[in-house]
């Protein structure tokens, strides 16, 4: 490769930057001879299947993962060997990478529809003994699932350890889930929804036309042209682009140097730098992918539709039996956080195990296809395949201890308020940290076990510890669950850092037959004498240790404020525990004097009074 190309390749790094359109050296083809009768109408004869493996299948056919691609993906995945070409995710697969080659069997297929191996409009038609086109019918997610399951049925693969897909990957793996539930025990989701909104569809339509219009289209009969439809392909795939970029990442990558072009070999307008990038991998892309592939695909996309409001979700995923990891990317606005925010609410009022993250992120859509952001989304997804594993073979998984070394103050907190939860109890924990108390109460046999947390490293951590952890802000409310779901709301150490106190109290005694709050007493008397001697801001050992400046503590109060709230909005307090956490003891004698944390022990308001 010249020098000059090199250069503008690592320019236009994308994820896109290792694609090649040389040939699958490593792929596999399996030809299903029964027809495929298709969802919206028409039959296939036969469907072709390309496809590659990775890792070693157990004996016992349980550690198979199935990726499913996004649109513009293929088979390979990932490298299988030093001199192999470079995959589509070889920062997540491979041996010790998240999803792990020398733990899991690996399967990745093209889709049906696609130009990599498996059928598509490329391919012949036993009709007429010349490429489908314009003729191969309309395709939807359902039918590219129907092809991979009756993969899996002809490798006698009857249940996915777990299903992996982002973007059109991820519908792919939503549908799994909806038509086949029993064969699956886990469900990655990345960057994807339920269905795609108007904003997306438009793009999309706008795409299509673009390939659709070129007059080199010739009604998708073009393969034995001297030219196909290149320029509507590159620049459906330049809109594309467009789209997998966030706002941010346009910024870094043009606004430097917007006005200085790279040369490169495109015949596209290229006056500013932003212009040569997307004409440059528009070009790239066109060497490897079909048009009337793409126009099939995409169409297919925006077909998918699980449901227009949380009720109608909810009643499509009724049937999931998987455990669910869902991850977004905060900057990702194709496929926004808030539509998998709705995937997990609908999981959520299924009282489906779930685990949520929205990755903070400035890399877009693509977030899931690139490095930047990989240190929480794969090792999310890492510890969530390790805890599917263990719980296949009835292990314990790793991290999923709740009893390490904690100081002193801590623990006793951790041992009284797990001592006021009953046995088996479900609990929800708001605020759960790292899950130390929930893995506690796990290891005390607690039935259902959720947590709530707005830190993403904490979530991470959770995640590893084997829990359902959802990464949510508490002061936007606990809308997706049910009246009384659980048998226990805790919200420890967490209440001083609440905005919406009163809202988030109430939708505790909502959710919950029994709350538990803990919180640091500021009226005890080592912090009252620090502010009225010294003239300094309360701080000290224990739960009080950050600066005035750098705390996340909003709010101060004490005991006798927090009974002073209870009095006045009608909360009954069954009972208050008051702890001096330096010593070691539980206060009765004056404890808003002399205790430095508190935990009391609420149920709902009393009738007739206000809530």
């Amino acid at each position: 490769m010249p020098a000059s190309e090199d250069m503008n390749r690592d320019a236009f790094a994308s994820s896109d930057s290792v694609r090649t359109n040389g040939p699958l050296r490593h792929a596999q083809y399996v030809t299903l001879d029964e027809p495929l009768e298709l969802e919206l109408g028409g039959v296939l004869p036969r469907v072709t299947v390309a496809y590659e493996t990775y890792g070693t299948l157990a004996d016992a056919r349980d550690n198979v993962v199935l990726i499913c691609h996004a649109i513009s993906g293929d088979s390979h995945v990932a490298r299988h060997d030093a001199n192999d070409e470079p995959g589509w995710w070889d920062i997540m697969v491979g041996p010790g990478k998240p999803v792990d080659t020398n733990r899991y069997y690996v399967i990745c297929p093209n889709i049906l529809g696609g130009c990599r191996g498996t059928t598509g409009p490329g391919s012949i038609n036993p009709e007429t003994g010349m490429p489908y086109g314009s003729d191969f019918p309309t395709i939807t997610i359902r039918d590219m699932v129907e092809v991979q399951r009756r993969l899996l049925d002809h490798l006698g693969i009857e249940r996915l350890l777990a299903v992996v897909g982002g973007s059109i990957g991820g519908h792919q793996a939503l549908s799994w889930n909806v038509h086949y539930p029993e064969r699956v025990q886990g469900t990655v989701l990345l960057a994807t929804s339920p269905r795609l909104n108007s904003q997306a569809l438009a793009f999309d339509v706008v795409g299509r036309n673009a390939i659709l219009r070129d007059p080199h289209f010739h009604g998708g009969q073009y393969y034995d042209k001297p030219e196909g439809p290149i320029v509507g392909l590159a620049l459906a795939r330049m809109i594309g682009h467009i789209t997998y970029l966030s706002r941010e990442a346009m910024t870094r990558k043009f606004e430097a140097d917007r006005l200085k072009p790279r040369e490169v070999a495109t015949e596209f307008e290229k006056t500013f730098s932003v212009g040569s990038y997307l004409g440059y991998q528009a070009m790239r892309f066109v060497e490897r992918f079909d048009a009337n592939s793409y126009v099939t695909l995409s169409l297919a996309m925006d077909l998918f539709d699980l449901g227009a409001t949380p009720e109608q979700l909810a009643a499509t995923l009724a049937r999931t039996r998987s455990r669910w990891l869902v991850l977004s990317f905060s900057s990702d606005w194709l496929f926004p956080p808030e539509q998998s925010r709705d995937i997990v609410d609908a999981l959520v009022a299924n009282a489906a195990p779930v685990s949520y993250c929205n990755v903070q992120s400035t890399c877009g859509h693509d977030a899931f296809l690139l490095p930047d952001d990989l240190e929480i989304y794969g090792e999310m997804t890492r510890a969530f395949l390790r805890n599917l594993e263990s719980a296949g073979k009835g292990e314990q998984p790793t991290g999923s201890s709740g009893a390490e070394a904690l100081p002193p103050e801590r623990r006793l907190v951790y041992d009284r308020i797990a001592e006021l939860i009953p046995p088996s109890a479900s609990v929800l924990d708001l605020g759960c940290g790292t899950g130390r108390l929930l893995a506690r109460l796990k290891q005390n046999g607690s039935r259902r076990l959720v947590g709530i947390e707005l830190d993403e490293e904490k979530v991470l951590g959770a995640v590893r510890r084997d829990l359902d952890v959802i990464h949510a802000d508490l002061n936007k409310g606990l809308g997706p669950f049910r009246d009384r779901e659980f048998d226990c709301v805790v919200l420890s150490q967490t209440l001083q850092a609440v905005e919406n106190v009163q809202g988030v109290i109430a939708d505790m005694l909502r959710v919950g037959r029994t709350c538990i709050v803990s919180f640091p007493n500021l009226a005890y008397h080592p912090l009252r004498r620090k502010l009225a001697e010294e003239g300094r801001a309360p701080r000290a050992y224990g739960w009080l240790r950050d600066r005035w400046y750098d705390t996340r503590d909003i709010r101060f109060f004490s005991i006798a404020d927090f009974e002073d709230f209870c009095r006045d909005k009608g909360v009954r307090i069954d009972r208050r525990i008051a702890l001096n956490t330096e010593r070691g003891v539980e206060v009765t004698d004056d404890p808003n004097l002399k205790a430095d944390l508190a935990i009391f022990v609420i149920s709902s308001p009393v009738p007739g009074r206000e809530g």
